[in-house]
């Protein structure tokens, strides 16, 4: 895989669904023929990416992707650990836009079998903050979706959960058919979950 390989792709895909990439800081920095984040945002933007996710770069340092997403009109999403407080958070809370991403424990991503009490406490940490949070990092089922929902989530992230349907299809050599179904299966689920979740939130002031 290439950056340009990545655009063409993303360039190929044909859906209505908002798209974001996560890559790291150093890619879209050294893309293109000068130093620095603009060019690989105004191929972002072109292809019709809507936002970028950048694991690795503090925000103490993103004024410079900031600007280049401003102009182009990109999202540009941070990432918000259990462990993020104080003026490390009002920092990202003050860059961010279109949604924070919330994770929802501390260390490695990968599906897992329980939701982190950390989850809801980062949300609540939040709540002051008029930005959509959407919550990542080990959720695999809809009762995930459900209770992470019901605690002020807007959203949920999946990878590594749908990855390891991948994974154990071409493992198995399963065919393709059979691998979609079940990617479509655990994704009706853990939207149904969300939907559950949603119905148990309290309303708001102004739909009261």
């Amino acid at each position: 895989m290439t950056p340009d390989r990545f655009f063409e792709f993303v360039e190929a895909v044909e859906t209505d669904a908002p798209l974001v990439c996560m890559t790291y800081y150093n890619l879209i920095y050294q893309y293109g023929d000068e130093q620095g984040p603009r060019p690989f945002v105004e191929r972002a933007a072109a292809v019709g990416l809507e936002g970028l996710v950048v694991p690795d770069l503090p925000a103490e340092e993103a004024d410079p992707l900031r600007a280049a997403c401003d102009e182009f009109g990109l999202d540009l999403v941070f990432i918000v650990a259990p462990t993020t407080r104080g003026e490390r958070l009002e920092r990202i809370m003050e860059r961010v836009s279109g949604y924070v991403y919330v994770q929802a424990r501390l260390g490695t991503t990968g599906a897992k079998t329980d939701v982190s009490d950390q989850t809801e406490e980062s949300l609540a940490r939040l709540s002051d903050w008029d930005v959509p949070k959407a919550v990542g990092f080990g959720i695999s089922a809809g009762d995930h979706a459900e209770r992470i929902v019901a605690a002020g989530a807007d959203g949920i992230i999946v990878g590594s959960a749908l990855v390891d349907i991948v994974a154990e299809g071409v493992e198995k050599d399963l065919p393709v058919e059979e691998v979609a179904d079940r990617l479509e299966a655990l994704s009706r689920e853990l939207a149904a979950g969300a939907a559950r979740g949603y119905e148990q939130r309290s309303p708001s002031p102004e739909a009261r």
